[in-house]
């Protein structure tokens, strides 16, 4: 991908473990704009964006996967936070690009590798990266789908950043309710 990724907005959605949801719709890691390739994550199926778009339906979807995925610690991420305030507090702070990921979807036709960016600030935790993967494997296996996450983004809007336990607390809600 690109040196400085052409990401959308963050006006108009927030990060929720592995995905970004707004009034757009479900993106793994962070939206962006074309010719950037995003996921889009549809009550029909997964779409790839960009310049080798493709849709899959669920139905046909064997498998859905997130790799490269930052994970850190908690002590980790809380001493990149203060390292992060204290540099913008020096102005010696210079945002540098997202981490990028890898999704990969398998279907009977093969499998198609999509490069994306993380929508998180530093890291996500282990265990949001791992209910977001639960999530996936519920869309996947047809029980699920990604409705539950643009209804509440319709219903709630959320005017700040959501923090880690928040996050996570969302997912374990759409999973009970999935």
């Amino acid at each position: 991908m690109e040196a400085t990724p052409p990401l959308r907005s963050h006006d108009d959605g927030t990060t929720v473990g592995l995905f970004w949801v707004s009034a757009d719709g479900v993106y793994v890691g962070a939206p962006t704009t074309a010719p950037a390739p995003c996921v889009v994550l549809k009550t029909s199926g997964p779409r790839v964006t960009g310049p080798h778009e493709r849709d899959w339906a669920w139905s046909d979807v064997e498998g859905l996967d997130v790799t490269e995925v930052p994970v850190r610690s908690t002590l980790q991420r809380w001493a990149t936070h203060a390292a992060s305030f204290a540099a913008a507090a020096l102005d010696a702070w210079v945002p540098s690009s997202p981490t990028e990921m890898t999704v990969s979807i398998t279907s009977p036709d093969g499998t198609v590798l999509t490069p994306v960016y993380s929508s998180a600030a530093v890291a996500y935790s282990g265990h949001e990266v791992d209910l977001s993967r639960q999530l996936i494997s519920r869309f996947t296996r047809g029980t699920a789908t990604p409705t539950v996450m643009t209804e509440w983004w319709e219903q709630t809007r959320p005017a700040r950043i959501l923090r880690s336990r928040e996050r996570e607390a969302l997912l374990e809600l759409w999973l009970a309710s999935a």
